[in-house]
């Protein structure tokens, strides 16, 4: 027993020892902290509008604990960056400062940094700086940089258009909730980046024009140091053009990241109204159909339609031209992404009639052996399925029909050159492409960019 009460002594010595060289704290000025990072560099955000959050380590190092007087932002509440240093706010309303920290020797703070930044009146991104500064129970002082860039922008939270309306903007205008039009109206957009907020979109029931045009995510972050979210699909609704919609044209316009890119809805085929006229514009990188279309008449020439979950370019019924387009599917995130193009005369077993589908001057390809499918409903030989490609390069196992099927380069997996060696760069790490040919192409003078 004796023994025993004279080891928990011991151990009781050793803790209070132990203890008390925890709870030392030196006031050297020679004794300072170590920072995970030097600056803490946001990317552009659009002004009022909050960032997300960054966060960085702060180390002691040391062999004492470190008392710091206070942590505050030099700028105050006036740069609009609010920081949290291990739960403790910096209130901006008091000073933008929290006081009488400590960091133990062995141990480490994290702070958390955002910003919504103030308009700043100018048309240009502008650079927001400021400095987290760590003063220490020595006086000395330690700092870390805080930067970003800030762009004002429209930031609307929805808008419904019921007469006919013009959009023409130099600065970005971010819509939070969707844009809708109504079946009255014709909405013009010029020279403008419509940015959209996650599941906001497009709907259109009246008609939609529009020139020299981008429809995108609002995020302009990054997932990865080298992957800005504009990269990465999904991050708006996309646009979908109702059965009351009609003589829709995109010229010089892009869609990109969105769930889909253009969805047309079933309707009665109209022989006397273009549903939807495409030209020089680009669809790309969608988590679902880049173009799906029913018992529409739908025009593209010069159009690229690539890298989608599921078809690029999707039709069921009605009419399509597609002229000197590029169809390319090398869709990055999923296995087993949609075809290239599909055409067919019924969806869902129900009959829907292909009075014309014609390709010319263009270009279907990806990774997949067979991008190109055309189904016929089997037990059904009354509805139209009519098609027809000329001068063409498509991937896909050759075919015998030389009437529907003329001037016909077939690509297939054994190829010398085929798939992405088409093309000027397939970065799949960066997920950086240009669909422009590379000189060694075999389809020289096909597709958007001949």
């Amino acid at each position: 027993m004796k023994r025993i009460f004279v080891y928990l002594s011991l151990l009781c010595l050793c803790a209070v020892i132990s203890c008390s060289d925890d709870d030392e704290f030196t006031a050297s000025p020679s004794a300072g902290l170590t920072f995970s990072v030097d600056s803490v560099k946001m990317d552009t955000i659009f002004s009022t509008v909050g960032s997300r959050t960054y966060d960085f380590w702060v180390y002691n190092h040391g062999d004492r604990g470190l008392r710091l007087k206070s942590v505050h932002l030099r700028m105050g509440n006036q740069t609009g960056f609010r920081v949290n240093v291990d739960g403790s706010y910096l209130d901006n309303s008091l000073g933008s400062v929290v006081n009488d920290l400590e960091v133990r020797s062995g141990d480490s703070l994290r702070v958390f940094v955002e910003l919504t930044a103030p308009r700043n009146q100018q048309q240009e991104p502008q650079l927001v700086e400021d400095q987290l500064v760590f003063t220490l129970e020595s006086g000395r002082q330690q700092h870390v940089t805080l930067w970003a860039h800030s762009w004002d922008a429209q930031i609307i939270d929805s808008i419904i258009v019921s007469r006919d309306t013009l959009i023409e903007s130099r600065q970005p205008v971010v819509i939070m909730k969707g844009l809708r039009v109504d079946s009255a109206a014709t909405l013009t957009v010029r020279h403008t980046t419509l940015y959209f907020h996650d599941k906001a979109g497009v709907d259109v029931y009246g008609t939609l024009k529009t020139d020299s045009v981008v429809f995108r995510g609002n995020r302009l972050d990054h997932l990865f140091s080298y992957l800005p979210y504009d990269r990465i699909s999904g991050q708006w609704r996309g646009v979908h053009i109702y059965p009351s919609s009609f003589e829709n044209e995109l010229i010089a316009t892009e869609i990109r990241n969105a769930e889909y890119g253009l969805l047309c809805d079933s309707t009665t085929f109209p022989t006397d109204r273009q549903r939807l006229y495409m030209e020089r514009s680009v669809v790309h990188n969608c988590a679902g159909p880049g173009l799906l279309a029913f018992n529409s008449w739908v025009g593209l020439l010069r159009c690229q339609f690539s890298n989608t979950q599921d078809e690029c370019v999707a039709i069921y019924g009605g009419a399509a031209i597609l002229d000197h387009c590029t169809l390319a599917q090398f869709y990055p995130f999923a296995a087993g992404s949609g075809v290239a193009l599909r055409f067919a005369n019924f969806y869902d077993r129900q009959p829907y009639p292909l009075e014309v589908m014609r390709m010319t001057g263009s270009i279907v390809t990806g990774y997949a052996d067979d991008v190109v499918m055309g189904e016929r409903m089997e037990e059904d030989s009354l509805t139209a399925f009519s098609y027809y490609f000329e001068n063409d390069l498509l991937r896909t196992p050759a075919l015998a029909d030389t009437v529907n099927c003329r001037s016909i380069i077939w690509e297939t997996k054994d190829d010398s050159l085929q798939g992405k060696q088409h093309f000027r760069l397939i970065d799949e790490h960066n997920l950086i492409y240009d669909f422009h040919l590379d000189s060694l192409s075999t389809a020289r003078g096909l597709g958007c960019y001949e």
